[in-house]
């Protein structure tokens, strides 16, 4: 059974899931999906667009798929899809797609902090914890995992790795690579993220192995080709290794921002 106020509006069009609380003055839009065991603290907008899974807090201020800050958006049908449990607080705002991809994607597990907001397009992933006022722009992808702190500028299209530290008050314009702790002005790769690592549940091992990598990747008396063509040949079997090699690839390709160092 829903618990929903008096002074809240729901759209006739919106389709809301079981033993949800919708508090006062919020404002639900036509086509909205929301799932089961949602909270919406009062005053959250979640407009045209926004798919919900369940059980998630989104906490007063909160304004979910509005149409994207994109000078190129013409109305086209796209989302804002946020999966299960997590956790959106004061003044969080979830642009939803354009063109380009469709839709933004929030997924599993994660605590967006006050006043965060994530663009058109962007991807986050799972179990991520995002600080306060950070924003992250059109099609930026951020994978499992990671941290950043508050106050970050997220460049678009940049994507961001698994398991990584990103310092308060940094920007980025380049990809950061997974496992990695990244902090001063400008933005630098500082070591693993190893207090982020551990926590993980990485072995010793798996630690030494993202670490030789990284020495061989950022040793520059060779072309960053036969440095990831070394690292390829110098740990096969490595999974770790293999999404380092992944993600550097992709990042150093014609349509790649690079990574940082």
């Amino acid at each position: 059974m829903n618990k929903i106020s008096p002074l809240a509006y729901i759209d006739p069009e919106a389709q809301i899931g079981d033993n949800c609380e919708i508090g006062a003055f919020c404002y639900i839009d036509k086509g909205v999906v929301i799932g089961d065991n949602n909270v919406l603290m009062n005053s959250v907008t979640v407009l045209y667009g926004a798919r919900i899974g369940n059980g998630n807090i989104f906490f007063p201020g909160a304004v979910i798929s509005a149409i994207p800050q994109d000078l190129k958006f013409r109305g086209e049908d796209t989302t804002a899809e946020i999966g299960d449990n997590n956790k959106i607080r004061e003044n969080v705002t979830i642009n939803r797609g354009t063109a380009s991809k469709g839709k933004t994607v929030v997924g599993n597990s994660n605590l967006l902090m006050e006043g965060v907001h994530i663009a058109h397009d962007a991807y986050v992933g799972n179990k991520c914890i995002i600080g306060n006022t950070t924003k992250i722009a059109g099609e930026v992808a951020v994978d499992d995992n990671a941290v950043i702190s508050a106050c970050v500028l997220i460049h678009q299209f940049c994507h961001v790795g698994g398991y990584i530290m990103l310092g308060g008050g940094t920007r980025t314009s380049q990809d950061i690579p997974p496992y990695t702790m990244v902090a001063r002005e400008p933005a630098q790769i500082c070591g693993l993220n190893l207090v982020g690592l551990r926590r993980h549940g990485f072995t010793t091992a798996q630690i030494d192995v993202i670490h030789e990598a990284y020495r061989m990747l950022y040793d520059k008396s060779l072309v960053i080709g036969d440095r990831i063509k070394l690292i390829e040949k110098s740990f096969p079997d490595s999974a770790e290794v293999k999404y380092i090699v992944d993600f550097v690839k992709a990042s150093i390709s014609p349509k790649g921002r690079g990574i940082l160092y």
